[in-house]
């Protein structure tokens, strides 16, 4: 999954949203569980204000009663220090008077703090968060009460309080259990996506491969069972590949129709210049030639370009070496030259046959001539540069002639132009090879070959 792909886009943003979303709900949610938690504490603590109320007040008193720790309802208020405590004391204790405790104070008292004392929207309390005896944290309940009328009237402060430290505990244990299943969803998720994505784009390498084969010559059409999505991408495509190859029939057509119409009236002015003996006529019959061979090379280079141009091409590159050879050692057989070839059985050329043979034909019987007893041919398939790439064949022909030095390489690649006037030819030879090889888009290089003479390299698209 490459960083610029479809893939990692579709990806990349489902699990960015993930991260995103699921920190935001863990944090919603632990807040809507530390209210509810909290809620159920102040009700726990607003119920033992007004047990701890109704145990100390009797009717007509005018001081507060103690309550018995059997009488309390909560058991905690019993447990020593516990964080869970009641006090009763007077606002302006006198000498004589006395401040009640629970059983959980064990002798210790409470003091409001002057500071941090809040009263909560629709409370009756002074509520503070505080700390116990035993350091620890406590959340405090006071109430102001007064006994008798007049003034005779006297203050109490009824305070009760309750451990906050459970509270945290069960806070943490919700919050460690809330972003362990947090975690485990958000993997489940990305990996989720993950699959999602690759089992979604699944189509689109069907839909690669499908034109892959029809690139390399093994279909004409893109085939196959796709999605309702693609099926009109299909149909296009399709479309166009047929628009294609009746563009490149066409025009092949019009090449032949061409060359036919040409033909018939270039040999009849060869035939009568050839006839007449004047200087005229010569000089027409020189004319025509290379009118011929005007005609002759922009004929072939049209039919370069449409077979170039068309799509599902392929040739085995062995068969036609092979076919080469045979017929070229033939022909320089009175040389007593050595030919051999090497060559992959799979390997294939993307392209059309008669481009293949033009373009090894020109090669071998260039180096025929030349060589002084070998000439050997190496054929073999070059993995692709880069991932994406296509793959590339590279055909070597070596002989062990005189070769040619540097800037007599680059004349012989031009049009018509001959090194050596004693060898047969009209030198174009390796002037239509650079245009096919050019039409494909690869690479022809001339170099000094190990035999000695000179080694013509092609490197071509493979199917």
């Amino acid at each position: 999954m490459r960083v610029n792909s479809l893939a990692f886009r579709l990806f990349a943003a489902s699990a960015l949203w993930t991260l995103v979303v699921l920190p935001i709900t863990g944090w919603v949610l632990n807040s809507i569980y530390r209210q509810e938690i909290e809620r159920v504490f102040d009700l726990r603590l607003d119920t033992a204000w007004w047990a701890l109320v109704n145990l100390s007040v009797s009717p007509g008193a005018t001081t507060p009663r103690e309550p018995t720790a059997t009488a309390f309802g909560d058991p905690s208020y019993n447990v020593p220090f516990s964080g869970w405590y009641w006090q009763i004391n007077p606002v302006d204790p006198a000498p004589a008077d006395k401040v009640l405790i629970s059983t959980s104070l064990q002798g210790e008292q409470l003091s409001l703090p002057k500071t941090g004392v809040t009263t909560p929207l629709g409370s009756a309390y002074a509520v503070v968060d505080s700390i116990g005896p035993q350091k620890e944290r406590v959340r405090m309940f006071s109430k102001i009460l007064t006994y008798g009328d007049g003034a005779a009237a006297k203050q109490y402060r009824y305070i009760v309080t309750g451990n906050l430290t459970e509270t945290d505990v069960t806070l943490l244990r919700f919050r460690s259990t809330l972003w362990l299943a947090l975690s485990l969803l958000g993997a489940g998720l990305v990996l989720a996506t993950f699959f999602q994505v690759r089992y979604g784009l699944r189509p689109l390498q069907q839909v690669e491969q499908g034109l892959g084969d029809i690139r390399s010559g093994k279909a004409m059409r893109l085939e196959g069972e796709l999605p309702t999505e693609i099926v009109p991408l299909q149909r296009e495509l399709n479309a166009l590949i047929k628009s294609n190859q009746d563009i490149i029939e066409r025009a092949r057509t019009h090449v032949g129709n061409l060359a036919h119409a040409l033909k018939t009236p270039i040999s009849v002015l060869t035939n009568e210049a050839r006839s007449d003996k004047t200087p005229f006529g010569m000089k027409v019959s020189e004319q025509v030639g290379i009118m011929r061979d005007q005609v002759q090379h922009h004929l072939d280079r049209a039919r370069m370009v449409a077979r170039s141009g068309s799509l599902g091409g392929a040739t085995d590159v062995k068969p036609a070496l092979d076919a080469l050879v045979r017929v070229l050692s033939k022909i320089h057989g009175e040389k007593g030259l050595k030919l051999s070839a090497t060559c992959d059985d799979q390997l294939t050329f993307q392209g059309e046959k008669q481009d293949l043979e033009e373009m090894l034909g020109n090669l071998l019987d260039n180096a025929c001539k030349w060589a002084k007893a070998r000439v050997e041919v190496t054929a073999t398939r070059l993995p692709p540069a880069k991932r994406g790439q296509p793959a590339m064949l590279q055909i070597q022909v070596n002989d062990d002639g005189p070769g040619l030095t540097e800037a007599e390489r680059a004349v012989a690649r031009q049009r018509g132009k001959r090194l050596d006037e004693t060898k047969p030819g009209s030198g174009l030879g390796l002037s239509i090879v650079t245009e096919l090889v050019g039409l494909y888009s690869g690479k022809f290089d001339l170099d000094r070959s190990e035999l000695g003479g000179l080694s013509a390299r092609l490197k071509l698209p493979a199917a």
